[in-house]
Formats: structure tokens, C-alpha cells, sequence
């Protein structure tokens, strides 16, 4: 598993580009699909995902929807027509940030 300081930056992008995935999702499920996707290398506590999506929520970039479960309510999230936006501007600059980094961590040998 990575560590929180090294994922911290990316719990962002990565809930985004699952939403968008999805017609919708609630919190467990997120945390269980990153956990599954990435064989438990990234693992979303519930205390950094749910301010992440709070945040996201009152940025309007993500709607919510209550359902009824028996005697228990689970919120469903979902991605706004302007959220398609954000996560298109995540997902780019996420993309050139990996990209930065293999510069550092692999860089091309140089011809003399």
C-alpha cells in the first residue's frame, strides 16, 4: 500500500474519473472499487474521502442522491454537466503530472 503523503494529491482525481464512470456512486463503494482496481495498493479512508466529496458537492461538481435502504439512507454521488468539465481539466492535468514525473524517475538516456 502507498502511503497517505504520496496519494494524498491524486484521492482527487481519482474519485473524479470513477464518478465519471459510473451514473453514480456512494462512499464505501468508491473506497472498495479504488481498493479493488489498484489490488490494495491505494486505499481511500472514509476520513479523506468524505470532505473530498463534500467539497466537490458545494462546488457543485458532484450531486447527491438520498436512498432509502431499509432503515438506513445511503447518499449516492454523481457527476454534474459542469463537473465533466473538472474532471477533464483532473484528468489532463493528472496526466502531465505522471508524465513530469517519469521525466525524473525514468528518464531517457541521452545520445552523445
Amino acid at each position: 500500500m502507498y502511503s497517505k503523503e504520496l496519494t494524498k494529491g491524486t484521492l482527487k482525481p481519482i474519485i473524479l474519473k470513477l464518478l465519471s464512470q459510473s451514473d453514480k456512486m456512494y462512499g464505501y463503494e468508491i473506497t472498495q472499487k479504488v481498493k479493488d482496481i489498484t489490488k490494495g495498493k491505494i486505499d481511500i479512508s472514509e476520513g479523506a474521502l468524505y470532505p473530498i466529496l463534500h467539497k466537490l458537492e458545494k462546488e457543485k461538481v458532484l450531486t447527491t442522491e438520498k436512498v432509502f435502504i431499509g432503515k438506513r439512507v445511503r447518499k449516492y454521488y454523481s457527476v454534474t454537466n459542469s463537473g465533466k468539465q473538472v474532471i477533464a481539466e483532473q484528468t489532463n492535468q493528472i496526466n502531465d503530472f505522471i508524465n513530469t514525473l517519469s521525466l525524473i524517475f525514468n528518464p531517457k538516456p541521452t545520445l552523445k
